[in-house]
C-alpha cells in the first residue's frame, strides 16, 4: 500500500514507535471530538456547510491516522526482520555450542578414570611438565563449565528473542486490524462527504451570500485590529518620549511589556489552548472553498470548533486592548502581550473589560453558537506588530 497520499508522512519516517503511538492517541482524541460535533450538526433539519466542514476535518484526521498506522506497521515489520535474523544467528551459535560441548563431554567420558588422569600426570618427563599437565586438566574442566554456562545463556537469549518476535507479530496483527477498521470508516465518511457536497451545490446562491458576509466580517475585524495597533503604537510612542525612553518604528514597550513580549515569543508552540476542548476546523491562510468551484477563502487565523456553552480563555498574560462588536451581534476581544496581540472572535458574551489585565487561561467569554447549523466555534488570531501569524504554530497540540 502506498504511503505518499497522507499528509505529513515523510516527516513521520524519523519517528519512534512511542512517538507514533502518541500521535495516534492525539489524532484519535481529535477524531472523537470531531465526531461529537459532527453528530450535533447532523441534528439540523437541513444539510449545511458546517456539516461538510466537520466531515472534511474528520476525513483529514482519519487519513493522518491511517498514515501513522502504516508507519507503525513498517517499523514493526523492520523489527520482525531484525528479530528473525537474530534468531537465525542465535540458532547457529547454539548448534555450534551444543556440538562443541558434546565433543567435550565425550572426551571427558573417555578420560573420566582417575587412574588414567594420575598416569597422565606421573608419566611426565619432568616436574615442570607434570605441573603443566595438572594445569591443563584444571583449565579443561573450567572451560567445560564455561561452555555449559554459554550454552544456557544462548538458550535464554534465544527464548527471549522468540518471545519478542511473538509479541511483535501480535502487535502487527493488531495494527493491521486497526488499519482495516480505519479504512472502512474513511470510506463511509468519504461517501457521506460526496453526498453532502452534492446537496450543498444546490445551495450555491445561499453559500455565496454567506461567504460575502464572512468576508465582510473578516475585513471589518482586520481593519479594527490595524486601527487599534496604530492607535496603541502612537500612544506608546508618546509615553516613551515623555519618559525620555528611546523610540523606534516598532511598538514602544516598557520594560514590563518587553518581558511579557519575550515570554510570549519564548512559548511559541506551547501556548495553552483558548478552549478547554476543541478541534481546528478552519486553517490559517488561503484555501479552496469546500463547495464552490474556483472560489478561494482566506483566514487570518484559525477557527476552533467546540461544544455549545464553551468558554474562551486567554492564551497568555496580557492587557485587554479593546472589546469590539463584529457582524452578527457577536464580540471580539483583543489582548496585548507586549509586541504581540491575540484576538478572540465570535463570542456571544464577554467577562472582561477594556484595560483589564488577564492571566494565562483566564476566562474571557462564552463562544457564540449558530443554532440553525449547530455551529459553535472560536476564531483565534495572533499578530506580531502588523504581521498576521499562524496560531496553529503557537499553541500546543490539544490534549483531551
Amino acid at each position: 500500500m502506498l504511503l505518499v497520499g497522507y499528509p505529513g508522512l515523510h516527516h513521520a519516517y524519523g519517528q519512534t514507535r512511542d512517538e507514533l503511538e502518541q500521535n495516534q492517541q492525539a489524532l484519535q482524541r481529535e477524531i472523537r471530538m470531531t465526531n461529537e460535533l459532527l453528530t450535533e450538526t447532523q441534528r439540523s433539519a437541513e444539510v449545511n456547510l458546517n456539516q461538510l466542514v466537520m466531515l472534511n476535518s474528520q476525513i483529514s484526521r482519519r487519513e493522518q491516522l491511517l498514515g501513522n498506522i502504516q508507519l507503525e506497521i513498517r517499523l514493526i515489520n523492520n523489527r520482525i526482520n531484525t528479530l528473525t535474523k537474530n534468531i537465525e544467528e542465535l540458532e547457529k551459535e547454539l548448534e555450534a555450542l551444543k556440538e562443541a560441548y558434546a565433543n567435550m563431554v565425550r572426551l571427558a567420558a573417555r578420560n573420566s578414570d582417575a587412574l588414567q588422569r594420575m598416569m597422565f600426570i606421573f608419566s611426565a618427563e619432568s616436574f615442570n611438565q607434570a605441573y603443566l599437565r595438572v594445569r591443563y586438566l584444571q583449565q579443561y574442566s573450567r572451560h567445560r563449565q564455561m561452555q555449559a554456562v554459554k550454552l544456557e545463556e544462548a538458550n535464554a537469549r534465544l527464548a527471549e528473542q522468540k518471545a519478542a518476535l511473538e509479541e511483535e507479530r501480535n502487535s502487527q496483527q493488531a495494527a493491521l486490524s486497526r488499519q482495516r477498521e480505519e479504512v472502512r470508516r474513511l470510506n463511509i465518511e468519504k461517501a457521506s462527504q460526496e453526498r453532502t457536497v452534492s446537496d450543498l451545490r444546490a445551495q450555491e446562491q445561499q453559500l455565496m451570500q454567506q461567504l460575502r458576509q464572512q468576508e465582510r466580517a473578516a475585513r471589518e475585524l482586520q481593519s479594527a485590529i490595524r486601527r487599534i495597533i496604530e492607535e496603541e503604537r502612537r500612544l506608546a510612542r508618546e509615553r516613551a518620549e515623555a519618559e525620555g525612553r528611546v523610540t523606534t518604528d516598532m511598538y514602544a514597550l516598557t520594560p514590563e511589556e518587553q518581558l511579557i513580549s519575550d515570554n510570549f515569543a519564548g512559548n511559541r508552540g506551547s501556548l495553552p489552548w483558548p478552549l478547554e476542548r476543541g478541534v481546528i476546523t478552519g486553517h490559517f491562510g488561503e484555501q479552496p472553498h469546500p463547495v464552490l468551484p474556483g472560489i478561494r477563502i482566506s483566514n487570518n487565523g484559525v477557527n476552533i470548533s467546540t461544544s455549545e456553552g464553551a468558554r474562551a480563555r486567554a492564551i497568555f498574560e496580557g492587557r485587554v486592548s479593546r472589546i469590539i462588536t463584529v457582524p452578527g451581534g457577536f464580540y471580539a476581544i483583543i489582548i496585548r502581550h507586549g509586541e504581540y496581540l491575540s484576538v478572540y472572535s465570535n463570542l456571544s458574551e464577554v467577562f472582561v473589560t477594556n484595560g483589564q489585565n488577564v492571566n494565562t487561561r483566564d476566562e474571557l467569554g462564552i463562544v457564540g453558537t449558530n443554532h440553525r447549523e449547530a455551529k459553535t466555534y472560536l476564531h483565534l488570531e495572533i499578530w506580531k506588530g502588523n504581521e498576521k501569524q499562524n496560531p496553529a504554530s503557537w499553541i500546543a497540540r490539544q490534549q483531551q
